[in-house]
């Protein structure tokens, strides 16, 4: 009897159940689900649906001083005090770190006074073979001012003989007329010997005496030429010894301004013991420790942060998607640690994300072959997150077309890219710089 039964209901059961099923209600119920879903789901395919290109990058400023700077030491030394922390704040020309002298030739603390004192010896040279130059000046317009009286005395000299020449020529010639005649009344028995021997005297005489003053001419003469060759070596000498004490200034002069640039150099030296902060900022961390460490020229010493930067994120997209993107066009960011819910095609129901826009495109790619693209911050959109530091990851959206999601779903399957409408401003600014 129980095996009867049994049998049964394992025959009637699937039978109840295609009974069940084939119930009028069941299947209007379910058509409705479908129907139903089937609506939603053209609903949704006409929704609008935002295009975006996606890249990832860290936060970054703006401008270049604005950047953690590593502040080097310019000079080596060793450590010899630290003024600051890790984390404290300096304002700018804030004294960092202080370093000692480690090079043998500016080891002696009174180099910087003895090159100021072979500085000065060397002036108070140049100023006396200034002074003789000057003093070789004065001698040579003197030896001038010599000459030309010497001369102007030779010349009256020379003229006075030239005078007496001509008196003593013409006395000649009356002595020598007075002879003849004398001679020819002698001859006619009109004049004695001793007449006529007196004017032979005579002629004799004044001809002597012209020979006289013909020398006494020439030697004036050569005395005159004399004094032109004797005034003329010595200014020559006087001026050759004037050229040489200038170039001997000159070269006072060089050494002069090469002890000057040494002098400055030292001052400016003694000035880099102290490494000084470059701007107000914070001190991010120190690259050097201790006391007493030796520094290499351009060694890293600490890492200074800003104080105030222009914040700014750096996004890297593919390059396929490069001519997608234009400055000013929106952008929006999600940043690391700060809660998000990002939808891409609907930016509008975006909870956590913060607005951007593209300030600068990168014109040449990066090592791993991505632009980088310079997003600021939004003016019309919600400031940054203050607690947002540099160097923390960012997830950006990059804001396209609008299309239906029919249309995204369909260039999806077709692994076709973004189209960017020619209506939109930023393509259009893009168009008009390219034209």
């Amino acid at each position: 009897m129980g095996d009867s039964h049994s049998t049964l209901d394992v025959i009637i059961a699937p039978l109840s159940a295609a009974r069940l099923l084939n119930r009028a209600d069941r299947h209007h119920s379910f058509a409705r689900i479908l129907l139903a879903l089937a609506v939603v789901f053209v609903i949704v395919l006409l929704l609008p649906w935002q295009q975006n290109v996606q890249g990832k990058g860290k936060v970054t400023a703006l401008r270049p001083q604005d950047r953690p700077q590593v502040v080097p030491t310019v000079i080596a030394g060793r450590i010899e005090k630290w003024h600051v922390a890790e984390g404290q704040y300096v304002a700018k020309g804030t004294p960092l770190v202080e370093i000692s002298e480690v090079k043998e030739a500016y080891l002696d603390p009174r180099t910087l006074d003895r090159y100021k004192e072979q500085r000065e010896a060397k002036r108070s040279a140049v100023a006396a073979k200034r002074a003789k130059v000057d003093a070789l000046a004065r001698q040579v317009h003197a030896l001038e001012q010599s000459r030309d009286f010497s001369m102007a005395k030779g010349r009256n000299k020379v003229s006075l003989y030239e005078a007496a020449v001509a008196s003593a020529v013409t006395d000649s010639l009356v002595a020598e007329r007075q002879l003849q005649r004398n001679q020819q009344l002698f001859d006619e028995g009109l004049k004695s010997r001793t007449d006529l021997e007196a004017y032979i005297t005579k002629a004799q005489a004044t001809t002597a005496k012209l020979v006289e003053k013909r020398q006494e001419l020439q030697n004036a003469r050569v005395e005159l030429d004399g004094y032109v060759a004797e005034y003329d070596e010595k200014i020559a000498k006087a001026m050759s010894d004037m050229n040489a004490t200038r170039a001997e200034i000159g070269e006072g002069m060089g050494e002069v301004s090469k002890l000057e640039n040494q002098v400055a150099a030292l001052e400016i030296r003694n000035g880099l013991y102290r490494i000084l902060a470059p701007q107000d900022g914070f001190v991010v961390r120190a690259q050097r420790a201790g006391l007493g460490e030796q520094l290499k020229e351009g060694d890293p010493v600490v890492t200074v942060m800003p104080a105030d930067p222009q914040q700014a994120v750096e996004l890297y997209v593919r390059p396929m998607d490069v001519p997608l993107l234009t400055t000013g066009r929106k952008v929006r960011l999600q940043f690391d640690g700060w809660p998000a819910l990002q939808f891409s095609g609907w930016p509008s129901v975006a909870v956590g994300t913060f607005g951007g826009q593209i300030a600068a495109i990168d014109l040449t790619n990066s090592s791993d072959g991505s632009y980088r693209v310079l997003v600021v911050p939004d003016p019309s959109d919600e400031p940054w997150p203050r607690q947002v530091r540099q160097g923390s990851g960012v997830l950006g959206w990059a804001m396209l077309d609008t299309v239906r999601v029919w249309f995204e779903l369909w260039r999806q399957l077709n692994g076709f890219p973004p189209s960017v409408s020619p209506t939109d401003p930023a393509a259009k600014q893009a168009v008009a710089g390219k034209q």
